[in-house]
């Protein structure tokens, strides 16, 4: 039996598939500036250009990727996951609109809020691995050596050992609180952008590369803002581990000592690099979900064309 064939031919198929593409590209465009992101939120002080230089002097450049294994092997399923559910709820959520139109912006805000909920469940234990990994200095990786522990799986394992399923959960809630209404916003701006950038183009689907860059770019950029305090404390909370003395012991908690600690900037730290890492993450990752979309749509119409031929003659 031809599962694959079956499966690219539905839409929801073609969803998954674009979605992975989109993410593979984002990740390994912006993953060096995603790491330079967490050391500047679990740091005091430092620039992104000082903790950049600090980095490739002492850890080499290839420490900007470290804990890369972790998102990359699930990044695919995850952002597949992301746009599958978000093109099957944008639509649920407003059932008056006919399916040959976009849907409502409505629709789209309440069918990413949704999706970035649900997703949840697959990118906070990564990012728990990713984060702790990204902050691993070269004396703490001798160490870590020492105690065999080369990798996401073998952090993984620890954690698992030491603390059981809920420390690999751990900082689900806060995920949860960020990502769920950062994506609603997300998907509507990304929608609403490309159509002032390209009038029609959400009912034709003939939008520019330069609008999808543009577009994607602005909806990555907008929503990092409005849940930049909240990855703050996110960063924070994992990055600490309960199996020693943690220094937060919950959400309120992390977020009351880290203002009264380094004040109120504490929460804004590394937003320029991360924003300008949005942007070009983000526009990526729409321009190659849309092109990939494009491609597995146009593969059908061409068998479908080729197969009435055959019948024809």
């Amino acid at each position: 039996m031809d599962i694959w064939p079956e499966f690219l031919a539905s839409s929801w198929g073609k969803e998954f598939v674009a979605g992975g593409f989109g993410g593979i590209a984002g990740l390994i465009l912006g993953y060096p500036l995603d790491s330079i992101r967490v050391r500047q939120q679990n740091s005091k002080s430092g620039s992104a250009f000082n903790v950049f230089r600090h980095v490739v002097a002492t850890e080499g450049p290839l420490s900007l990727y470290r804990g890369m294994a972790a998102p990359l092997a699930s990044v695919t399923f995850q952002n597949a996951t992301v746009f599958q559910i978000y093109a099957m709820l944008s639509r649920t959520f407003d059932r008056n609109i006919p399916a040959s139109d976009p849907p409502s912006y409505k629709g789209v805000a309440l069918g990413g809020t949704a999706a970035g909920a649900v997703q949840c469940l697959i990118i906070s234990p990564v990012e728990l691995v990713k984060i702790q990994l990204q902050l691993q200095s070269k004396t703490n990786q001798c160490h870590n050596q020492a105690s065999g522990l080369k990798g996401p799986m073998d952090v993984t394992r620890r954690i698992f050992r030491q603390e059981g399923l809920r420390g690999v959960y751990r900082g689900l809630t806060i995920t949860v609180l960020r990502d769920a209404h950062s994506h609603g916003l997300y998907f509507w701006v990304y929608e609403y952008a490309k159509e002032q950038l390209h009038p029609g183009c959400r009912k034709n689907g003939q939008e520019s590369f330069q609008t999808m860059l543009v577009a994607g770019g602005l909806a990555g950029a907008i929503s990092w803002i409005s849940c930049y305090p909240l990855d703050v404390v996110k960063t924070r909370l994992q990055a600490q581990s309960e199996s020693k003395s943690a220094k937060y012991c919950s959400i309120v908690d992390c977020f009351r000592r880290s203002v009264r600690e380094e004040g109120h900037g504490v929460l804004w730290r590394g937003m320029g690099t991360t924003v300008g890492r949005a942007f070009l993450v983000n526009g990526a990752i729409f321009t190659a979900y849309e092109t990939a979309l494009r491609f597995l749509c146009s593969n059908k119409d061409d068998d479908h064309t080729n197969v009435q031929s055959k019948n024809a003659s």
